[in-house]
């Protein structure tokens, strides 16, 4: 078989689930820690796991350059090469060539671009893209598609979708299929419904083993965002995982969990931590402001991550204005267990059929107060 899902309970679109893979049993809804480079930033695979993550994400593009899909399946695969048990999930790299790449040109074929590391050239067709994912042993293999720019003309927005289209079917035929390992299809079109709803229908007709919400969070704003959402997540089958690539705030998650999502990936926790931003029940903090100086309290006092069971904010606030690594790694350690309780939390409320208050008391704690920084 490929990956399983099912679905365990409802509550209203939302869904508490389960994803099974070759390498474990993933609770859903679930927030993907982003390993790009094979690592997640500033933290072990031991600390990482301690977060309660049992997915990450890792990056086709990143490791095919560097340090190369074909040196990691020769030394066991990406998950022995990063200590990581348990199940990983690869991004198809098109969205990182069209952010990172330079001088790429789209055609039919895929894409040819020179690398932002050292400007050698480079092509990633949607069978290259499946190969190195296999190579790297994927649990959850991504198909090739381009992420287009908001905003764009519509035509560009069509052309654009129809060719991710072709390119899905070409990913398709080219995944081989090994037990617990399975594909999913992006769904593009830009803000416009009716491209969505076509880019949905299109890749049911393919057939995957789960369906991506790709081309969003890139400037449209959540209003937006939701909007798309609430289009596109009705046409997508119902006993399929959905995963909203790319999301993203606390709010963006609990939003998108409530209209049917059960997947999500962003580098927002990680990167945050790693710049003095730490995420709590009562909205996020700037660990460098002053107000924080002479805080003996912990980040959450409901917390029991290691940030928040020995140190202070008061510490925390001295490694960040010192630049200190350990500040980056306490926090990012915190933050990855905020998401990861947030998602358990969202998970027992859709048990128990009380979706709708949890959403209720999340927005009212997610108050601004001195020291947070703007949503």
């Amino acid at each position: 078989m490929t990956v399983g899902f099912e679905v365990l309970a409802r509550d209203g679109a939302a869904r508490r689930g389960k994803l099974v893979t070759a390498h474990g049993v993933i609770d859903t809804p679930v927030f993907m820690p982003v390993g790009t480079a094979a690592t997640v930033k500033a933290m072990t695979s031991e600390a990482v796991a301690a977060t309660g993550a049992r997915l990450v994400l890792a990056n086709t593009y990143h490791l095919m350059l560097r340090p190369g899909a074909e040196r990691i399946a020769a030394l066991g695969g990406l998950h022995a090469f990063m200590n990581w048990p348990y199940a990983i999930l690869t991004d198809s790299g098109g969205f990182q060539v069209m952010s990172l790449a330079k001088l790429r040109k789209i055609g039919e074929d895929g894409v040819t671009f020179r690398s932002h590391l050292d400007g050698g050239a480079h092509l990633l067709t949607p069978e290259r893209s499946i190969e190195i994912q296999r190579l790297l042993d994927a649990d959850v293999t991504m198909a090739l598609d381009e992420c287009t720019p908001y905003p764009s003309p519509p035509e560009a927005v069509e052309a654009s979708m129809e060719l991710s289209m072709r390119w899905a079917e070409r990913s398709r035929r080219a995944f081989i299929e090994r037990p617990g390992r399975g594909i999913f299809g992006i769904v593009q079109g830009g803000v416009h419904p009716d491209l969505r709803l076509r880019s949905a229908t299109r890749l049911k007709e393919i057939g995957f083993d789960g369906y991506a919400v790709g081309g969003l969070a890139i400037g449209e704003g959540q209003a937006t965002t939701f909007a798309v959402l609430d289009v596109t997540v009705p046409a997508l089958p119902a006993d399929r995982p959905r995963y909203l690539m790319g999301v993203g705030k606390p709010a963006d998650l609990v939003g998108a969990v409530s209209r049917g999502i059960d997947m999500f990936d962003c580098v927002l926790p990680t990167r945050s931590g790693r710049t003095a931003q730490a995420f709590t029940r009562n909205g996020p903090l700037n660990l460098r402001n002053a107000c924080h100086a002479a805080d003996p309290a912990p980040l959450d006092v409901d917390c029991g991550c290691p940030a928040c069971a020995g140190y202070s904010r008061a510490y925390l606030h001295h490694l960040c204005r010192s630049g200190e690594i350990l500040g980056a790694m306490l926090l990012t350690a915190h933050n990855l267990h905020y998401y990861a309780e947030l998602m358990t939390a969202m998970r027992h409320a859709i048990d128990i059929g009380r979706l709708g208050d949890f959403v209720a008391a999340f927005a009212k704690a997610q108050q601004p107060a001195a020291g947070l920084v703007p949503q």
